[in-house]
């Protein structure tokens, strides 16, 4: 959802415990009336929320010209800048990565809940070591129980052919985009490369990739078995979050061989090039 009511974000301590919030400030302005319908569907969509790996909405005041999120307070920063922080990084760790968010995912779809818009910028990283994801932004995200998905949403990287192709889909593309995420984080650069999003897409629409050499010759197999699973064009073919959290690969078998250096240079490129193309 593109935003055309300004925010803006503050700290604050919680009276209840003196915990320390995030609070979103959003401004309702009336000419606006379809942007403040669908914050208000994704205030109710972030109400019905509840798990260890997604961003927490506490309390919402609406007041006549304001509306105050106080949301859980992340401050570990998005996920591909922090593992270009910390430096090395292995398939264990991947591993580790892609499974919280599968779990917030599983817990999204057993709830009704489609994300829609899975990427970095949408996964933070929290706890005493940033090692909790932490999955957040739901503008685009909706209720598949009280309607189709047929909205054409999502970000060009990631975005799932079906829904490209105008298609009526379901909940598997926010797994379509687990698999792009689980490409980059162990190669450094996505599985469907363009220079414009129309490269991008044809690419996506005919399922074109491949695991090249050097960047994937130490990858498992199980690795590659992992994602080729998701990558394919019939959705109705593709894994649940629950298929790929009892994956060999996700259950604890990845290697724990460090990922290359040249990877982390490839993910610092990719990062700073996507910041570079970003709507402000």
């Amino acid at each position: 959802m593109e935003r055309v009511v300004s925010q803006l974000c503050t700290l604050q301590k919680k009276k209840s415990n003196g915990d320390v919030v995030a609070v979103k400030i959003i401004d309702k302005n009336p000419d606006h009336e379809e942007e403040l319908q669908l914050l208000q569907r994704e205030i109710d969509i972030m109400r019905k929320l509840r798990h260890k790996n997604i961003i927490a909405l506490h309390e919402v005041y609406d007041e006549p010209e304001k509306i105050y999120l106080v949301m859980e307070l992340v401050t570990g920063g998005e996920l591909f800048d922090q593992i270009v922080s910390k430096g090395t990084y292995s398939e264990r760790d991947a591993a580790n990565t892609v499974r919280q968010i599968l779990e917030a995912v599983e817990y999204m779809h057993a709830n009704g809940i489609a994300h829609r818009d899975l990427k970095p910028e949408n996964l933070l990283c929290s706890g005493s070591s940033n090692e909790i994801i932490k999955v957040t932004d739901f503008g685009l995200s909706k209720d598949f129980a009280t309607g189709s998905l047929k909205t054409s949403c999502g970000t060009p990287d990631y975005v799932a052919p079906e829904v490209l192709k105008g298609q009526t889909y379901d909940n598997s593309v926010d797994i379509w985009s687990i698999g792009v995420i689980t490409y980059i984080l162990l190669c450094g650069f996505p599985p469907f490369y363009g220079t414009t999003d129309q490269q991008i897409f044809e690419k996506i629409l005919k399922g074109q990739y491949d695991f090249p050499s050097p960047d994937w010759d130490n990858i498992s197999a199980e690795a590659k078995q992992f994602i080729s699973s998701i990558l394919v064009l019939d959705y109705n073919q593709r894994p649940s979050a629950s298929d790929c959290l009892a994956n060999n690969w996700i259950e604890a078998k990845a290697s724990p061989a460090t990922v290359s250096d040249a990877r982390n240079g490839k993910l610092t490129d990719y990062t700073a090039n996507r910041k570079k193309t970003r709507p402000n």
